[in-house]
């Protein structure tokens, strides 16, 4: 790989994604041995350290998302996300807390570097990007989802005279000022905008593929790593992390609710030029539709391994992809999200260092 970082053309361990997972794959690694920008190297497309955060609207605050937990060894380095500045936009906190931890760590993440195809190559990986290549014994692949919004087909969206977008195309409420806005998704992106959006935007309106439910349930994250963990397990696709867990009961969300901002409404059945069709007939006109209609896994640049199940995900057990050893998915299934990425970057990083030959996962 031809590459300014001096990242090598030969390593032992190639991850992909420089977020939550890739960083908690890439200390342990460190920590059992490897040496960072030798022995393994992260690749990360972002041009700043944050993962997705970096790509984040202004107006989230770390306290209107999911728990974002503190990476391993972090309070080593006296930060923590639970003490972080809850008035600071919420990208620009974790983007200043990872690019510490990387330089704390001389972890030595190669960015911005796009990863075409992983290929087999021998007995390992031919990693191709838009740098140049890299042979692996071992690929971990953390590259998350942001970048695969996922948008439900619709008849007659493509004749929608006003704005879509999706999630990671949205910035600020100013830019949908006196517009009538149909925001579709049942996450909490969809809740965040439609806060920000009220006494902005002319009106709202939310429609879901399910009821929503406010909820105030320690079991919920259990629940959604477990029917996470089933998917993977068995090669579907991955079900979203608030399908298992609901909606906090928080209580800027129930005074939504209680206010008449945050109630929801069964999906339309069509969307015309001017706006939405109910199921009911009625029809709304509709200036914008925001689509946050949760992610797709990035497994494109997998593609040449041929790991699709007829379920359509990648049957993974353990962190390990079952139909190509060597293959990792780190925030893959039970890891995904904050919930359960940042655990996993042990147990991963262990069953890396077993699969090299004279290394031990012993330390």
């Amino acid at each position: 790989m031809t590459d300014k970082a001096g990242s090598p053309d030969k390593t032992d361990v190639v991850v992909i994604g420089a977020g939550q997972a890739g960083l908690s794959v890439a200390w342990h690694l460190r920590r059992l041995g490897l040496e960072p920008g030798v022995d393994f190297v992260v690749l990360d497309r972002g041009p700043h350290s944050g993962g997705a955060w970096q790509f984040r609207w202004e107006a989230l605050r770390l306290d209107d998302a999911h728990k974002v937990d503190d990476l391993p060894g972090m309070r080593e380095l006296e930060l923590s996300f639970d003490t972080a500045d809850p008035e600071r936009p919420a990208r620009d906190v974790v983007r200043d807390y990872y690019r510490r931890y990387e330089d704390a760590f001389d972890l030595r993440v190669v960015r911005p570097i796009q990863v075409r195809g992983v290929h087999d190559h021998d007995e390992g990986f031919r990693v191709v990007t838009d740098r140049g290549e890299v042979v692996s014994r071992t690929v971990v692949n953390a590259g998350g989802t942001w970048g695969r919004p996922f948008r439900p087909y619709f008849a007659g969206a493509a004749d929608f005279r006003g704005v879509q977008i999706s999630t990671p195309d949205y910035r600020a409420a100013e830019d949908f000022a006196g517009m009538r806005v149909l925001v579709v998704g049942g996450g909490t992106s969809a809740v965040g905008f439609l806060r920000e959006l009220e006494g902005v935007a002319a009106s709202t309106t939310w429609a879901t593929r399910r009821p929503v439910t406010f909820v105030d349930d320690p079991e919920g994250p259990i629940n959604a790593v477990r029917a996470a963990d089933e998917a993977a397990r068995a090669g579907r696709r991955l079900p979203s992390i608030v399908s298992g867990t609901g909606l906090p009961a928080t209580p800027a969300n129930l005074a939504g609710r209680d206010r008449g901002l945050l109630l929801d409404r069964p999906m339309f059945t069509a969307i015309e030029p001017d706006g939405v069709r109910w199921p009911d007939g009625t029809f709304e006109p509709v200036d914008a539709i925001i689509w946050a209609t949760g992610f797709r896994a990035e497994l494109t640049h997998l593609a040449p391994l041929r790991l699709r199940e007829p379920g359509g995900g990648v049957w993974v057990q353990d962190g390990r992809a079952v139909r190509r050893p060597g293959l990792f998915m780190a925030g893959y299934g039970p890891q995904a999200s904050t919930i359960g990425a940042n655990r996993a970057g042990r147990a991963v990083a262990r069953q890396v260092v077993a699969a090299l030959p004279n290394r031990s996962a012993s330390r």
